[in-house]
């Protein structure tokens, strides 16, 4: 059933990504070259940089915040680059170039909080700035957000809650004549921006994503004993011998694996998997002990 939903997931970010990028079945240089078209050379070698530097584990959300740059890019238009909004806020090349954080994006990297203020400024273009915040790590409809002054029954405000995220409330008069409001959540939609970056990396997958490097990263050896206790510890938990592959020799045949695996659509214990694969690939020797201790105690 979790397998199900994984396909699931995989049948709608290719529907989405078909339908903002034209490819089924992306992969990094069909990216890298709509890029360039839009972006211009410069932008796209200065995000390679940055993809190349980060772990492999993570290459593919740099690539995925990338593609929401194009996307946005294409509508928003290429000045939005070179646009300074005044205080503390530069211009997003400056941001590229520099990697200065920006607020509220601090814990992203550089591609990532790129990607979010491209989505958010996408989003505002399409359904006007928000009035109110919401978090819905709770699902609890009423009056979940602050109403602005000129609120009037009737009217619906837009409320943002993620990046590119957005879904409107309902303002109402309660039994008491005071205002309040619902938030309609079969109102709630993602920039294109966002939709991007989120199908990308899920049609694409975690790799492996060559980058035109020599030597190629995905063929450095990995520890061929851990290798071995994470490959065997996946096929007695329940993955299949073609989802688990051959013997894993370098860090191409660990990403390749995890993709295929879907670890996060099964039980709990495989996030201590995860740890130790993820360890295993960008060479954290000391992470890659422990999750190996987590691991060998799950019976």
């Amino acid at each position: 059933m979790r397998e199900g939903r994984a396909e699931d997931a995989r049948t709608e970010a290719r529907r989405l990504i078909r339908d903002l990028l034209g490819e089924e079945r992306p992969d990094a240089a069909l990216l890298l070259g709509e890029a360039g078209a839009v972006l211009g050379a410069d932008r796209v070698a200065r995000s390679v940089e940055l993809a190349r530097g980060a772990p492999l584990t993570r290459r593919s959300t740099g690539l995925a915040a990338l593609a929401a740059l194009l996307v946005g890019t294409r509508e928003l238009g290429e000045r939005w680059w070179r646009r300074e909004r005044g205080g503390k806020l530069p211009a997003p090349d400056e941001v590229l170039w520099s990697s200065t954080a920006i607020e509220p994006w601090t814990d992203l990297t550089v591609l990532e909080m790129l990607a979010a203020w491209i989505a958010d400024d996408a989003a505002d273009e399409a359904w006007g700035r928000p009035a109110a915040v919401a978090d819905l790590n709770s699902w609890q409809a009423e009056d979940r957000v602050e109403l602005p002054p000129d609120a009037r029954p009737g009217q619906r405000i837009v409320v943002s809650f993620d990046a590119g995220g957005r879904l409107d409330a309902l303002v109402l008069r309660r039994t008491d004549n005071e205002l309040g409001s619902n938030l309609d959540f079969d109102s709630l939609r993602y920039s294109r921006p966002a939709e991007a970056q989120w199908s990308w990396g899920v049609a694409a997958g975690l790799g492996p994503h060559r980058l035109d490097e020599h030597p190629d990263p995905y063929e450095q050896p990995v520890d061929a004993e851990a290798a071995g206790i994470l490959h065997t510890w996946a096929l007695r938990q329940g993955a299949s011998a073609e989802q688990a592959g051959a013997v894993w020799r370098n860090r191409g045949d660990v990403i390749a694996a995890i993709e295929r695996i879907d670890w996060m659509w099964r039980s709990g214990e495989w996030f201590a998997w995860w740890r130790g694969v993820s360890a295993l690939v960008d060479g954290e020797s000391g992470q890659l002990a422990a999750r190996l201790g987590e691991i060998t105690d799950v019976p």
